[in-house]
């Protein structure tokens, strides 16, 4: 069973696709973390003070994120938790599954099609490093 379920969440819609099926997968007893990754590529060109205004806007939008989601699972009756961090947010992810001992992560994907991204996605890349399950659903 999956007693810790790691939610990553970028703010966006579409969280409660990723959401039911969390729910769907957990028992009365699991603890959901809910993760906001403040993705610091997105700033790094910006000169000091830019940086720490961005840096700024960027945790208050993780915070209205994790909150948002972590209300939903709470009125779903399950325990959760909330995080934001700061790096990449593949690598964060991954980091965090392992630090928490999550057993699966929940994840959303837009059905990027690599040719167009040549990154890749955040989940692609997740699903690839992660050493849990990656339930991916696709909200496109």
């Amino acid at each position: 069973m999956y007693d810790d379920i790691l939610i990553p969440t970028d703010g966006g819609e579409g969280f409660g696709a990723v959401l039911d099926r969390a729910v769907e997968i957990a028992p009365d007893t699991a603890t959901v973390h809910v993760l906001y990754v403040v993705d610091d590529r997105a700033f790094l060109t910006l000169d000091d003070e830019m940086k720490s205004e961005v840096l700024e806007d960027l945790q208050a939008e993780g915070t209205d994120a994790v909150g948002t989601v972590a209300d939903e699972v709470e009125a779903a009756g399950l325990d959760a938790v909330t995080a934001i961090r700061r790096g990449t947010p593949a690598d964060e992810i991954v980091a965090y599954a392992e630090q928490e001992d999550i057993d699966v992560v929940t994840m959303g994907t837009q059905g990027d099609d690599y040719t167009q991204n040549i990154l890749g996605s955040t989940a692609e890349k997740v699903v690839a490093d992660a050493s849990v399950p990656v339930l991916t659903v696709d909200l496109s």
